[in-house]
């Protein structure tokens, strides 16, 4: 009796064909990693410009710098990233719940035509110039809020962030706060309806059969798969204004102070501000030091994307089930 025994080189391969790339698949794939690479090139070239440019607004001897006037840098450049900070937090801390109500209601609870209208309406509001923003923050808002403020001062007074003496022309850091909300709620509502569009259905439709109502739906099912996504949008329009201009320098003067009051004149302007007011009468070593600013606004915009991606990376892989 006699045994056959079957070689490696019997046995199926078990690895699958390659496939044939056609002439229009490589063309395709050649022109996508050729714009990622200019990309991250193009980044590294600004970030290379600005480092250069930026290296004799940190050198010791201040004394001809008519920007910095005998300061050093981080001293002079220290309020305005303040000012960066606090006032794109405040716009984000209320633009956020908003942004998710409107994209909550707009995917879940509005009427099919008014859901249309509503999300054309915030898509067209994105599309709006900062200028329009600043100049309606500045001559129309700021002396709308001037009652309400003077109301903050008389009944809340006693918190350190309203106390002082309000503003007469309600331009403060708070109005600015509130136009840079006005103008990242229509990039984060967009997003959030997107992300909330998304949730798999069979997911809504099981808690709906088990009795729940439609907000412990939301709140069990929707909410928890578009974590990542409202994070994103969050993130996102942080970014925005953090590098916002034209709206905040309509709005704010250019002052170098820290403070955390709301409704006092005097108030701390942000980077970008004063980067484009200071721009046209810079020259030599001022130039200089409105690039290592711009150096420090970038490195702050870099870390904001940079742990919102490292956020959203953790639950890259939730889909709702688990």
């Amino acid at each position: 009796m006699t045994t056959t025994t079957t070689g490696p080189a019997d046995a199926p391969s078990s690895a699958p064909p390659k496939p044939v790339m056609r002439p229009g698949d490589r063309i395709f794939s050649g022109t996508a990693l050729a714009a990622g690479i200019i990309i991250l090139v193009t980044l590294a070239l600004v970030a290379l410009f600005l480092i250069v440019q930026a290296i004799p607004a940190f050198r010791g001897d201040t004394s001809g710098n008519h920007i910095l006037e005998g300061q050093p840098f981080l001293s002079w450049v220290w309020p305005f990233v303040f000012g960066t900070l606090w006032s794109s937090a405040i716009a984000l801390v209320i633009a956020a719940p908003l942004a998710i109500g409107i994209a909550l209601f707009i995917s879940h609870y509005a009427p099919r035509r008014l859901a249309g209208v509503l999300g054309y309406i915030i898509d067209l509001l994105a599309a709006v110039p900062s200028v329009v923003f600043g100049l309606w923050g500045a001559l129309t808002f700021a002396p709308m809020l001037v009652p309400f403020y003077r109301w903050l001062n008389e009944n809340l007074g006693w918190i350190p962030i309203f106390s002082g003496t309000p503003s007469g022309t309600g331009k403060t850091i708070l109005t600015a706060s509130l136009v840079l909300a006005v103008m990242i709620l229509p990039i984060m509502t967009a997003i959030c309806r997107e992300v909330f569009l998304q949730t798999p259905k069979l997911h809504e439709e099981a808690a709906l059969a088990l009795g729940a109502t439609r907000w412990e739906m939301v709140r069990m099912a929707v909410l928890p798969f578009a974590r990542s996504g409202m994070i994103s949008g969050a993130m996102l329009g942080l970014g925005r204004a953090l590098g916002e201009t034209m709206a905040v320098t309509l709005v704010l003067s250019p002052l170098g102070i820290v403070t955390f009051n709301l409704l006092n004149p005097e108030n701390p302007t942000t980077i970008p501000a004063i980067i484009a007011l200071r721009f046209p009468e810079a020259h030599d070593e001022g130039v200089n030091t409105l690039i290592a600013a711009g150096l420090i606004l970038f490195i702050v915009t870099f870390a904001v994307n940079f742990v919102a991606r490292w956020v959203v990376s953790r639950r890259a892989e939730f889909s709702g089930a688990n």
